[in-house]
Order: C-alpha cells, then sequence, then structure tokens
C-alpha cells in the first residue's frame, strides 16, 4: 500500500510517531504526480523536487524538536491556483496571469504552512473559478480519476482530482457557487465550504467577492474538520473576516445524530435530478434515521429564483474584480497594440478566455445605466429573500439534505457546448452562497455506471459542527475507497 492510500491525519500519525519521515510523505506524492498527471492533468504547477523536499526536511526537524506537533505537520497538500503563493506562479488558469509570481502568500495559504503542511503544487481549475468542469483553463482540462473521458467537475476540479488521483492526501479549493461541493461529488471525496467569513479571502483572487469562500478537500470528514480548524480565523487583513467564538471543528467528530432534525426539500427532489443519484442521496437519509436523525420532507421555495439571482450577482461582481487584469502592471501583454486603449483591449481580448469573457460581458451588462435596477437591485432582493427562506427553514430543521448536483460527472465536452446547461448544473449548490451558509458534501454512494454520488448536507450560519456530526456519523456506516489509476 502506498502512503497516498491514507488519509492525511493517518500520515500526520505516521511521520509524529516516526514509522515514516515528511521527506518520504513528500517523496511519495511527488512520485504518484509523475506518474498519473499525463492521464488526470490535476496540477497547473508542480513545485521543484528539492524545493519541496527541503521545505520537508525543515518541517521535519520541527517536528523533532517539538516545536511543531500539528496533525497536519509533514503531510502534502495541492493549493488550488487562485490563492496567491509567495514566489510560486499563481494563475487562476488563465493566459492573462501566465507569469504571475505573488510577492505574498494568502493567509489560508501561511496557517497551513504554520501546521507544517508541505505544499507541492498549484491545482488545475476553471479560469478565474468561473466553471463547473474544469474545462475552461487555459492549461486544458482535468481529467475525473474515475473515468477519464469524464470531467471532475469545477471549478475545484484539480484540487478533487488530486485528492481522487491520491496524487495528495489533501487540498485547498475555493466555493462561489458549489465548486468546492460538486467536484467533490464528482470526484468521490469529501469537501466543506464553511460559513462566509470563517476562513480569510486575503489572497484568493476574486471572482464574487461576496460569495467566495476558501474550503478543504480529502478523503475523510476527520481530515476536512481538522484542515478547516488549522486554515479557520479572524483576519484584520479580510474586512469581512468574521471573529468566531470558537474554532473547534474536530470535536464534532461524534458517532452520534440522535434527535437530529433533518430536512429534505422537495423541490430538490423532482424534474432534473437523476433517478439513480437520488436514489444514493436517499440512503444517506436512511442511514441516519437508522442512527436516530429525523427526517421530513417540506417546501423550500424560491430555488427555482436561485440560479438568475446567482449569476447576475456573481457577474457583476466578476466584471468589477477583473476591470484590474489590464496588461499594464503584471500578466499578459499584447504584443502589438496602438495607444494605450488599443492595449487594453488586445490584452483582455487575448488573454481571457470565452467563459470569462462571457461573465465579464454579462456583469458589465447589468451594472450599466438602466439595467442596473432593473436586474442587478432585483437580484440582491432575491438573493435576501432566499436567505429569509433559509432562515425560516432551520427555524424547523437542523440541516437540510439535499444532492450536490443533478447528476454524476457528465462526458468532456458536453458541457461546454451548452452554457447555460452547466449553469442549470449549480442548482443545489448555489443558494448557500448566496445565504453565506456552510455546506458539506460526502460520497453517498456509486451508480451502476461506476460513478460516485455525493450527498449535501447545508447548515445554518456558524453550524458547521452540526454538518460535520451527521456526515461523520453517516461515514461510519460505509465503506469507499477511491480509484486506481
Amino acid at each position: 500500500m502506498s502512503l497516498m492510500d491514507l488519509t492525511a491525519l493517518e500520515i500526520g500519525a505516521k511521520i509524529k510517531n516516526k514509522e515514516i519521515s515528511a521527506v518520504e510523505a513528500a517523496t511519495e506524492s511527488l512520485n504518484a504526480i509523475k506518474a498519473n498527471e499525463p492521464k488526470v492533468n490535476a496540477f497547473v504547477t508542480v513545485l521543484d523536487e528539492d524545493e519541496v523536499l527541503a521545505n520537508a526536511k525543515e518541517v521535519q526537524a520541527k517536528i523533532e524538536d517539538g516545536s511543531l506537533n500539528s496533525p497536519l505537520a509533514g503531510v502534502p497538500v495541492a493549493i488550488k491556483d487562485n490563492m496567491c503563493t509567495e514566489g510560486i506562479l499563481t494563475t487562476c488558469s488563465s493566459k492573462i496571469l501566465y507569469n504571475f509570481n505573488p510577492t505574498f502568500s494568502s493567509d489560508a495559504v501561511l496557517r497551513l504552512e504554520d501546521a507544517g503542511a508541505v505544499m507541492v503544487g498549484k491545482a488545475n481549475m476553471d479560469e478565474f473559478a468561473m466553471g463547473s468542469t474544469t474545462e475552461t483553463s487555459y492549461f486544458g482540462p482535468t481529467k475525473n480519476p474515475w473515468d477519464l473521458e469524464r470531467v471532475p467537475g469545477g471549478s475545484s476540479g484539480g484540487s478533487c482530482a488530486a485528492v481522487a488521483a491520491k496524487e495528495v492526501p489533501f487540498a485547498l479549493g475555493s466555493d462561489t457557487g458549489g465548486s468546492i461541493r460538486q467536484p467533490a461529488s464528482f470526484c468521490g471525496v469529501t469537501g466543506i465550504k464553511p460559513t462566509y467569513g470563517t476562513v480569510s479571502r486575503y489572497g484568493l483572487i476574486a471572482y464574487g467577492s461576496s460569495l467566495d469562500q476558501i474550503g478543504p478537500v480529502a478523503k475523510t470528514v476527520s481530515d476536512c474538520a481538522t484542515i478547516l480548524e488549522a486554515i479557520a480565523g479572524h483576519d484584520p487583513k479580510d474586512s469581512t473576516s468574521i471573529k468566531r467564538e470558537e474554532y473547534d471543528f474536530t470535536s464534532a467528530l461524534v458517532d452520534d445524530v440522535k434527535g437530529l432534525k433533518i430536512g429534505v426539500p422537495k423541490s430538490y427532489y423532482g424534474e432534473g435530478l437523476d433517478s439513480e443519484v437520488k436514489e444514493q442521496v436517499m440512503k444517506l437519509a436512511s442511514e441516519l434515521e437508522k442512527k436516530g436523525a429525523v427526517i421530513e420532507e417540506f417546501d423550500l421555495d424560491l430555488v427555482d429564483y436561485a440560479i438568475p439571482a446567482y449569476y447576475v450577482i456573481a457577474c457583476a461582481e466578476a466584471s468589477s474584480n477583473l476591470e484590474r487584469f489590464d496588461g499594464v502592471k503584471y500578466g499578459y501583454r499584447t504584443d502589438e497594440y496602438e495607444g494605450l486603449h488599443n492595449m487594453y483591449k488586445k490584452s483582455r481580448s487575448e488573454g481571457f478566455g470565452a467563459e470569462v469573457k462571457r461573465r465579464i460581458m454579462l456583469g458589465s451588462f447589468v451594472l450599466s445605466s438602466g439595467y442596473y435596477d432593473a436586474y442587478y437591485l432585483k437580484a440582491l432582493r432575491t438573493k435576501a429573500l432566499i436567505k429569509k427562506a433559509f432562515d425560516e427553514a432551520f427555524d424547523k430543521y437542523d440541516m437540510i439534505l439535499a444532492p450536490a448536483a443533478p447528476s454524476v460527472a457528465p462526458k468532456l465536452g458536453d458541457s461546454l457546448s451548452d452554457p447555460i446547461k452547466m449553469y442549470l448544473g449549480d442548482i443545489y449548490t448555489i443558494s448557500v452562497n448566496l445565504a453565506g451558509l456552510p455546506g458539506v458534501t460526502v460520497p453517498a454512494g456509486i451508480t451502476s455506471s461506476g460513478l460516485p454520488v455525493g450527498a449535501q448536507l447545508i447548515g445554518n450560519v456558524f453550524e458547521e459542527k452540526k454538518l460535520i456530526r451527521a456526515a461523520y456519523s453517516f461515514e461510519q456506516t460505509r465503506d469507499w475507497s477511491l480509484p486506481t489509476l
């Protein structure tokens, strides 16, 4: 058995118990990347081997002298390529940032470094996190390790595929409208999108500032809870960062769901949901019910309005956030141009991909004079109504059970041919971001075609511990293994 078959906590325990060293763990990860990357393409950048091993040696020395005792010390990690890493290429999988080396690291990355995690590379993603398949990347699509002819989901598809391909034990992703939870479902791994403001966005290259949130991707709920504990915390450098009373997420790793009330929204299980996906998700409900949870169906209105509201708000914020990429200070600049405005136009036209341009144009349109009230303000009002609907649901229920996606992973190329169909694939995840709620995706089962299905648990703000408890409890009921490439 390879070390990469183990969970992050198992590897960390072996390092702590001196059964292996951090250098051995890093070497195994780099070897797995060398073997699998030609097939999977989960990474944009793999760090130089000497650099990784030197970092691992430093971590090992701190473990041995007792100055580092985190459960993640010495464990290899992949970072989604929209999180700044000092002196390391950070591209957002876009041509326009093909040569960008930040002068600082994001807060989440720094916290992982403080915990002793060893970064091995930057994971592939949809360009500027705009997409649901990791096919819009300038550096080519990532493939799903369960079936190399299928997508891994997106936009954190590289992070989820790297874990599923056993190249790294865990990774960081970001979630704007399901970008951790949906690819976690497609790749058969676990992912957490925390309450908005729990993890600092400092150093995260923004897509939708009011929606983005960094979170962990790993093989188990225990791993994800431990990672979330490591990266969460108030950050004065992020004005949206929240100072919470506690960040002790691992204390929720208890196999006990007695009395938990779980709501199942009828509108999430109707037309458009694959029957096998529904069957696997409801298995999770059945298992938790056997353990003492109370499962009830209820009506959650406004789901039909979530997609238009989300794409209006997200694209409006994207059009504002991406105006800074103009070829002047950093990134791609066109070779031939006449005057400043022509340089802007050609650099952006050549540097951005089709999906990014589409969303910038949509965002610019809804913010333009004459349409601002009709679209953007109306979307903000709809967002408030969606939050109110969730508030009413959480008056009755501890959490909500939903699919993470309406189907299993589609074939490569199927979604890009119809952008609207791709947008509709986010129907079960985007409301969580609009309302700033936490969500967890756990593998629920496998379809007859041999593809994984993830179930999503949605909680009220700051109630990650309830979700972790329920997800962990379900995890104890099933054996789960990832594919071998």
